[in-house]
């Protein structure tokens, strides 16, 4: 009986699926290590709905963090620096398959998509945070089958870059227009960019915009619908997922009950909001309320005491079953009626037995009057000479 529903806000951007390495198991022809996205499509400028035939959105190719004197076997590429850093890295790519392969490669601010999801711009030229501080080696690269290439970036971050997580990553691209109906599909694949900005860490996650609505049923005995409606917004400069969770209660926190299958709040970048829509079935007693708690969760080596405390925020409304008081106040109706009824009825019966007493008393007081007449006039008789 309870429904959840739950869907990101946010300014739309042009679809993309971006595999992050260790967000996707490997295809069969990656090697360990390589992120793939086989069986996935990103829907282009020419193909916005990604209607593309599926059997198009084989990827051949891998991608992985190059081993260096950054690091080696990465899942990622994760930097914490200081303002005015240059970093130099590198990522390799591999052609899996048996054609030559020709990719663009590119650098973009990463997002949080509406299933919560880390995804990466598909314009560069807008990216204004992590992707526009990525310079690529270069933009376009041949492969050969079975060929590897590592392509170097640097990362040099702003002198005035504020503290905090910032999020980009670096995709390698292949697009084939030659696709039925002339629509373009790009198979996109990458590997995550994470930053952090050395300076105070202020982490914030904080619930917005609450709201509660109660929708009666015209059946009595089926209660109502209860919709809750929010916004998880991350506040500070510290990227940012939660537990959460919705309890619906009477007065008094009378029938206290839990929203469930909400599911978490994903990872939000600083800045980014989630937004929550969930429903329940409720019987509510005239007022309805509502306590949404979140409980937010840091990412590997945030230290503890900067996770910021639980927040609850909470609403009310006035919920009247009009279904149940209809039924109620009939069936006080009809109470009432029988009441009447049967007053009057008991009245006009016992009117009914005192007319008919007094109709007996009447007619006896006749006979009375009747024999005494009848024996005066006999007496009279008897007593003239």
């Amino acid at each position: 009986m309870t429904r959840s529903h739950i869907a990101r806000t946010g300014a739309a951007v042009a679809a993309l699926t971006f595999s992050l390495l260790a967000g996707l198991a490997p295809a069969a022809m990656a090697t360990p290590g390589e992120a793939s996205v086989a069986g996935f499509t990103a829907a282009s400028a020419t193909d916005p709905d990604g209607t593309a035939d599926p059997a198009s959105t084989d990827v051949t190719w891998g991608v992985r963090t190059a081993d260096n004197a950054q690091g080696d076997s990465r899942q990622n590429f994760v930097y914490t620096v200081a303002p005015g850093t240059t970093i130099t890295d590198a990522i390799v790519v591999t052609n899996h398959d048996d054609q030559p392969l020709d990719l663009s490669v590119y650098a973009a601010d990463a997002f949080t998509t509406d299933s919560g999801q880390l995804d990466v711009l598909t314009d560069p030229t807008g990216s204004v945070e992590a992707g526009s501080w990525i310079e690529l080696g270069t933009p376009v690269l041949h492969l050969e089958p079975g060929a590897s290439a590592e392509v170097p970036f640097t990362v040099t971050v702003p002198q005035n870059a504020t503290p905090g997580d910032h999020a980009g990553g670096i995709v390698t691209v292949l697009s084939d227009p030659d696709q039925e109906d002339g629509l373009t599909v790009d198979r996109r694949l990458g590997v995550r960019v994470m930053l952090r900005v050395d300076g105070d860490l202020a982490p914030g996650l904080v619930v917005e915009n609450l709201a509660l609505e109660y929708t009666p049923s015209l059946n009595p005995f089926a209660g109502g619908e209860a919709v809750v409606d929010y916004v998880v917004h991350n506040t500070g400069n510290v990227r940012l997922s939660g537990l959460q969770s919705v309890a619906l209660y009477g007065p008094f926190g009378a029938f206290r009950a839990d929203i469930e299958d909400l599911g978490e709040v994903p990872e939000l970048l600083p800045g980014e909001s989630w937004h929550v829509h969930a429903s329940s079935a409720v019987y509510p007693l005239f007022w309805l309320g509502t306590d949404v708690t979140i409980a937010p969760e840091g990412p590997a080596g945030l230290a503890g005491g900067v996770i910021p405390a639980m927040f609850v925020t909470s609403a009310s409304v006035i919920a009247v079953p009009w279904g149940l008081l209809v039924l109620v106040l009939l069936i006080a109706a009809a109470v009432v009626a029988s009441v009447i009824l049967t007053r009057r009825t008991r009245r006009a019966r016992r009117e009914a037995e005192d007319a008919r007493v007094q109709a007996a008393v009447d007619a006896a007081l006749r006979e009375r009057d009747a024999a005494e007449t009848a024996e005066t006039a006999t007496v009279a008789e008897t007593a003239e000479p």
